[in-house]
């Protein structure tokens, strides 16, 4: 029954009667309190597994056939094409020109680099066809004295020696300096089966491997531009500033070169971190056995730390390799300082440049584990393998076909087979669901599944030759040139 507006007015005025008396209730307290078990603690979240992730997301698999070297499923494959090309538009801004090297070389080289003496146990061993003949089929080939030791070599943990066989192979003054090669040759390294562990430690692997030849003069400010590169790049990987830097020092065994040497080569690295602005700390002894080095920590989502970026200061394999330039006033050019004598300015003679390694990503693998945790399945769409989908309202033919029309106009191909065919691509990863199922079923496992975007067509697109994203309508070249500039600008 209802009451009139005023009576209830003077109800809710009154003052409430407990339920139970205070003594009653008083007693049922105590009782439950001794019956009640203790709640259990709340659970904590797991932190996010790459490994696990890798899996639902189907980025990666291993194989017992190859351990420690990870499989990438066309999802992962997309992920690590647009890491390597998002460095490859940089290269153009920090003048890095991009080389391709072999994968083995013979041992003589690693003899020469020094890797055999220091590096040996982390090396494969590659064997080669040992037999010899006198000439090949052709008969116009006879065997070279460097030939000798064709069936020994080694599969390269480093692209360090083959830069400098590439710096050696021409003439170079002064003016031509800095020259910085890039490469993205596969590494592999002789990993302890016990230490492997998903993408983060491998046998084989890719760096965004880099090695710039400058003179004395210029080693700080190249060491400032890398350090602004990595800025650049984990800023738009939304890692910030969430790393630190270490200086590696000398290792107490296995080095190369002199204590001054390496004293000289450590000054010049403090000097840069310290022009950085930037917190660091020394870590002692870790330097490559070639030179210091300076490293980037990032954490994992477990708290575990591991070095992805690093710039190495090298005067050993210069010295090794034997590279140089012509300067004028030599003497001074090796130590990085100037002269306006134009009697020593008119001797021009060969310096040595100095070596800097350097790799922003470091291993990309390793840096993939680190995106996949920290991102969760949530990926910003520039990266996201899964960027669209488009999803039919019913399975009519003319919804049918013009859906898999919006997905060719996204993608940049045509079904005309012309040359435009060739020249158009997109780059874009988008998917069909024309499944006979209802909308809302399609669209929450489209959601589930981590798709950036969620298009729609129905009767009403067909007609006006759109396609609908949430309530927008637009036509697919339109879709195509949004989608492209969030992907332009690393959204």
């Amino acid at each position: 029954m209802l009451r009139p507006r005023a009576a209830r007015a003077a109800l809710s005025a009154l003052p409430r009667r407990p339920w139970t008396c205070p003594t009653c209730l008083s007693r049922r307290r105590r009782y439950s309190q001794q019956k009640k078990p203790a709640a259990p603690a709340p659970a904590t979240a797991e932190p996010p597994d790459h490994r696990k992730l890798g899996i639902q997301q189907e980025l990666f698999m291993t194989s017992v056939y190859s351990p420690g070297s990870p499989i990438f499923l066309p999802n992962g494959a997309r992920i690590f094409n647009r890491l390597v090309d998002f460095l490859r538009k940089q290269y153009v801004r920090y003048g890095f020109q991009e080389v391709i090297t072999p994968t083995i070389y013979k041992k003589a080289l690693w003899a020469k680099s020094g890797h055999l003496d220091n590096y040996a146990d982390d090396m494969y061993s590659v064997t080669g066809n040992t037999k010899k003949a006198g000439a090949c089929c052709d008969g116009e080939h006879a065997p070279q004295e460097d030939d000798a030791d064709d069936d020994e070599y080694g599969l390269k943990p480093m692209n360090c020696p083959g830069h400098c066989l590439i710096f050696k192979s021409k003439l170079h003054s002064y003016r031509d300096l800095p020259v910085r090669y890039a490469d993205f040759s596969p590494l592999h390294r002789n990993e302890i089966s016990g230490a492997l562990s998903g993408l983060t430690r491998v046998r084989r692997f890719h760096q965004d491997d880099g090695h710039i030849f400058c003179r004395p003069s210029q080693v700080e400010e190249e060491i400032k531009k890398t350090l602004d590169f990595v800025q650049v790049v984990y800023g738009v990987l939304r890692l910030g500033v969430s790393y630190r830097l270490a200086l590696s020092t000398r290792p107490k065994d296995h080095y190369i070169g002199t204590e001054e040497e390496w004293n000289r080569a450590e000054d010049r690295l403090k000097r840069a971190l310290d022009a950085s602005g930037m917190d660091w700390s020394i870590n002692e002894g870790d330097g490559a056995f070639y030179g210091p080095k300076i490293d980037i920590v990032l954490k994992d989502s477990d708290g575990k730390e591991h070095q992805t970026a690093t710039i190495q200061l090298d005067f050993q394999l210069p010295k090794r390799f034997e590279l140089e330039y012509q300067a004028p006033a030599p003497e001074y050019e090796a130590r990085g300082e100037t002269t306006e004598d134009p009697t020593l300015l008119a001797e021009y003679g060969p310096v040595r440049p100095v070596m800097i390694h350097r790799a922003v990503l470091g291993s990309v693998e390793r840096l993939m584990a680190l995106l996949i945790e920290s991102y969760n399945g949530k990926w910003p769409f520039w990266l996201n393998p899964r960027q669209a989908i488009i999803l039919t309202v019913n399975t009519s033919e003319p919804v049918l076909e013009w859906a898999d029309e919006v997905r060719d106009v996204l993608v940049g191909v045509k079904s005309d087979g012309t040359r435009d065919d060739l020249a158009n691509h997109t780059g874009l990863a988008v998917d069909v669901d024309a499944t006979a199922r209802s909308l809302g079923s399609k669209i929450r496992d489209a959601m589930s599944a981590g798709y950036g975007r969620v298009l729609v067509v129905g009767d009403q697109d067909v007609k006006n030759r759109q396609v609908s994203l949430n309530k927008e309508r637009m036509s697919p070249e339109e879709m195509r040139d949004r989608l492209r500039a969030m992907v332009n600008s690393f959204q």
